[in-house]
């Protein structure tokens, strides 16, 4: 069984989505089919179709969520060295052709988000990053092609999600 390793910030996470799935939206879901049901002809009841079709994108979501915290490993990446690049760390990169400066923090698969600049290690620049030391230059072959990084910074910091 494929293990996930996760910080606890992110385990928190998605068990609270579990728990608001299975402990709010599903309940109101089975309500409102069953009102639905009761308003007569099925075929044409639009209000029991989508109802219907909910109670399926929930269901698939909770099994979904329980299959990531099955197989969740819990990492608490302030206890780790971060004096090489690893789990959870937070790196300041350089492109050298540009001069801009990127930040990113390596996280697990579910807790990965563009926006806040959270990238899983199972991605390309993840895995080129894992175990290079502030100073180092890397190139990094990506889905857009190939960039070349100074590493500037290693380092740890709280997540937040």
């Amino acid at each position: 069984m494929d293990k996930e390793p996760m910080t606890n910030v992110g385990y928190e996470k998605i068990t609270g989505e579990l728990n608001f799935l299975k402990t709010k939206e599903r309940p109101e879901t089975v309500i409102a089919l069953d009102e639905a049901r009761q308003l007569g002809d099925l075929k044409e009841n639009a209000e029991y179709h989508a109802a219907k079709d909910k109670l399926k994108i929930i269901d698939s979501q909770i099994a979904e969520l329980g299959a990531v915290i099955s197989k969740a490993v819990i990492i608490d990446p302030s206890t780790l060295p971060h004096s090489k690049v690893s789990f959870g760390s937070t790196v300041k990169l350089l492109d050298v052709e540009t001069d801009e400066e990127f930040e990113y923090s390596i996280v697990g698969g579910v807790e990965s988000s563009a926006e806040r600049g959270y990238i899983s290690f199972n991605s390309p620049l993840a895995k080129q990053l894992l175990g290079k030391e502030e100073g180092e230059e890397i190139t990094a072959t990506l889905p857009g092609g190939q960039k070349t990084y100074e590493v500037l910074e290693v380092f740890y910091k709280e997540l937040e999600l």
